[in-house]
C-alpha cells in the first residue's frame, strides 16, 4: 500500500518543502534585514507580532505536515530501498526532517519564546534582539538550505 501512495506523497513533500524553504528565504533574506534597521524595540514588537500570527494551520501544515510526509516518505524508502530513487527520498526526508521541524523546534521557538518574554524598551531587550537577530537568522538560514536541498532531493527521486 505505502509503495503505492509514494510518488503522491514525493509529489506532496517537494511542494511543501518549496513552500516551507521559500518563507524562510524570504525571512533570510529580507524580512530580517528589514526588521533589523528598525529600533530594538520596533524590530521586537514586530518579530513579536510575526510569531504569533505565523501559527496558522496552513503554516503549521505546511511546516509540520511535510515533515510527517517525510517520515512516511523515509520509512517507504527504507522498505522500497531497490526500486531507483530510493536514496534521494530517504536523503529528501531525513534533510527535510532534521532541517526545518527539529531545527525550528530546537532552536527557533526557544529564541521567539525569549523574546517574547523581554521587555522590548529595556536595555536588556536590545541586547536580547541584537543576539536574537544574529543566532534565529542563522538557523533560519539552515531551514532554508534545507528546505530547498529536500526539494532538489524529491525532484531527483
Amino acid at each position: 500500500m505505502i509503495m503505492k501512495l509514494l510518488p503522491t506523497l514525493t509529489f506532496i513533500a517537494a511542494i511543501g518543502s518549496g513552500v516551507v524553504g521559500g518563507v524562510f528565504f524570504a525571512f533570510s533574506n529580507f524580512v530580517m534585514p528589514a526588521l533589523a534597521r528598525l529600533p530594538a524595540a520596533g524590530g521586537i514588537a514586530a518579530m513579536n507580532s510575526i510569531n504569533i500570527t505565523v501559527i496558522t494551520p496552513l503554516f503549521m501544515t505546511a511546516l509540520f505536515g511535510t515533515g510527517l510526509v517525510c517520515l512516511i516518505l523515509a520509512v517507504g524508502a527504507v522498505i522500497g530501498w531497490n526500486q531507483p530513487g530510493s536514496f534521494w527520498l530517504l536523503a529528501g526526508a531525513l534533510i527535510y526532517i532534521v532541517g526545518n521541524p527539529i531545527v525550528t523546534m530546537i532552536f527557533n521557538v526557544p529564541l521567539n519564546n525569549a523574546l517574547a518574554a523581554v521587555d522590548p524598551s529595556s536595555t536588556n531587550g536590545a541586547a536580547v534582539w541584537a543576539t536574537y537577530l544574529r543566532d534565529w537568522v542563522m538557523w533560519n538560514h539552515v531551514r532554508t538550505i534545507t528546505a530547498i536541498a529536500a526539494l532538489g532531493c524529491f525532484i531527483m527521486a
